[in-house]
């Protein structure tokens, strides 16, 4: 197994490097040598147990003999294709780059980003010491009248912890992993908005299908309705032929106003999710062409990817996290050693001190705690953090499951959604023909209207089921480029990448 932990070391372990080179030249005064050897000893390892991957417990492969063989970017993995080029229709690629940009829940989600960051930092200062420099003078009387005047200048560090046994160390990793594990929720964050724009776009496109359905079938309905009446004044056609036709065309009408109200209700969870105004071009009011919105993304991958999942990455830098707060709660069994100094120059003329006359003044107070007895708190502690450890694990484990769990699900759909459309395109050209014969004989006179409206009922409901099944097809599509972790390539751990060259 792999030890996850040494990457993550390597800015440290520099600049501890870079500072015995310095340190360990032959310039160096006698004086220094403590110094020297306190800081070579802070370089030793943590006391954080070796972390490795946990294995997984669950299949290599996705076992589905029956998923189609996809077309489009078979040849990629999901995780590598940027969202703008698995959307394809230019309006919707417009409304998630404005939600990724205004989505005040991705806002949220980024601010906390930026906390974990600069907590990292903070706790990350605690490795280097703190130089203070400063000036300061002094002038009294005595009581014998004499007038005495001192000035200093100096520069110190005061109670600068060495890390001989890694704590500091230990915490800053707590800390790194704590903000990366950040990093990677808002990744997944990003996906999901992406997800969400796309699917609640697909809903408004539905919806507006089936308001279009329901006013087209209304309008059937009323011709139907004013066939009946007019053959029921020449006593062809009786009461209940007018009722059963006025049955189709008020349903239809309420089906208009549910629709309508639909329509209305999933501009504005567009307009939620986005988080800004929007121009109604970039709405879709009509389902589009299944290749015309998304690019199709590859079925038979291995189940391995689901370790690149943001929200699997997000799990297992938690884990990694409190692997290192164990490091931590170890450290403070052991002697706690801090160094104060300072050095400079005094005299009794301000000038000389900045001309080479004064006198060199120096002190160094090194000091040494050793717990002895708490109350048992350190040993409290280290079980804390070892069942946090266990605690985490599990729910590493678990996002690995749900994962792949999310995918063969999808998969599954994916495995059969075009059958179902093929079946529900020809059931939707079966049923229009039987309308169109049974309402052809009923003006004749040759069935009656119960043939022809049950016909009708039948070909309304099959075409509402194929717009249901169109939509359905494209939120699978989207789902699976989703749980497949796609969205977010060449965006890794930037921030970390930054502060690393800023210091």
């Amino acid at each position: 197994m792999t030890n996850y932990f040494v990457s993550h070391h390597a800015p440290f372990a520099d600049v501890i490097n870079k500072t015995k080179q310095h340190l360990v030249k032959p310039r160096c005064s006698a004086r220094l040598l403590p110094i020297v050897a306190a800081l070579v000893l802070a370089g030793c390892s943590t006391m954080a147990p070796d972390y490795n991957r946990s294995d997984s417990a669950v299949a290599n492969e996705w076992q589905l003999d029956s998923v189609a063989q996809t077309q489009g970017l078979s040849s990629q993995q999901a995780i590598d294709i940027p969202w703008k080029d698995f959307i394809k229709d230019e309006r919707l690629v417009s409304l998630i780059d404005m939600g990724l940009n205004s989505s005040r829940t991705l806002r949220e989600t980024l601010a906390d980003v930026e906390s974990a960051r600069a907590t990292y930092r903070v706790q990350r200062s605690d490795l280097f010491p703190e130089l203070d420099v400063s000036l300061s003078g002094d002038r009294s009387k005595a009581s014998t009248g004499d007038i005495s005047t001192s000035y200093e200048a100096a520069a110190g560090l005061s109670s600068y912890e060495l890390d001989l046994f890694g704590k500091n160390r230990s915490l800053t990793v707590a800390e790194m992993e704590a903000y990366l594990a950040s990093e990677e929720t808002a990744k997944a964050a990003k996906i999901t908005l992406i997800g969400e724009i796309a699917s609640a776009w697909l809903t408004l496109a539905a919806d507006s299908n089936l308001l279009s359905l329901a006013e087209e079938t209304a309008t059937n309905a009323k011709q139907a309705m004013d066939i009946t009446q007019k053959r029921l004044s020449y006593g062809i056609d009786s009461r209940i032929d007018v009722a059963s036709a006025e049955t189709i065309y008020y349903s239809a009408r309420s089906d208009i106003a549910s629709y309508k109200t639909q329509v209305e209700q999933d501009i504005n969870a567009l307009r939620l999710l986005v988080g800004e105004q929007f121009d109604e071009n970039l709405l879709a009011f009509a389902l589009p062409g299944n290749d015309s919105v998304v690019t199709d993304v590859p079925a038979g991958v291995s189940s391995t990817i689901l370790l690149e999942r943001p929200d699997v990455l997000s799990a297992e830098h938690s884990l990694k996290s409190t692997n290192a707060n164990i490091g931590a709660a170890r450290a403070a069994f052991f002697p706690t050693i801090s160094l104060t100094a300072n050095g400079g120059l005094a005299s009794s003329v301000l000038s000389d001190i900045f001309s080479g006359g004064a006198s060199s003044i120096w002190s160094v107070a090194p000091s040494i705690s050793l717990p002895i007895f708490n109350g048992g708190e350190n040993e409290a502690n280290l079980a804390y953090s070892e069942a946090q450890q266990q605690k985490y694990l599990a729910s590493y484990e678990y996002a690995i499951q749900s994962a792949f769990t999310e995918v063969a699900d999808t998969l599954a759909r994916r495995a059969t959604i075009q059958d179902q459309l093929d079946a529900q395109n020809a059931l939707v050209e079966a049923s229009t023909r039987s309308y169109q014969l049974s309402l052809a004989r009923y003006e004749n006179g040759i069935d009656s209207f119960q043939t022809a409206l049950e016909s009708q009922r039948t070909m309304y409901s099959a075409k509402q089921s194929l717009i249901t099944t169109r939509q359905a097809d494209l939120d699978n599509r989207i789902t699976l480029y989703k749980v497949l972790g796609g969205g977010v390539a060449g965006s890794t751990n930037t921030l970390v990448n930054n502060d690393s060259q800023k210091e």
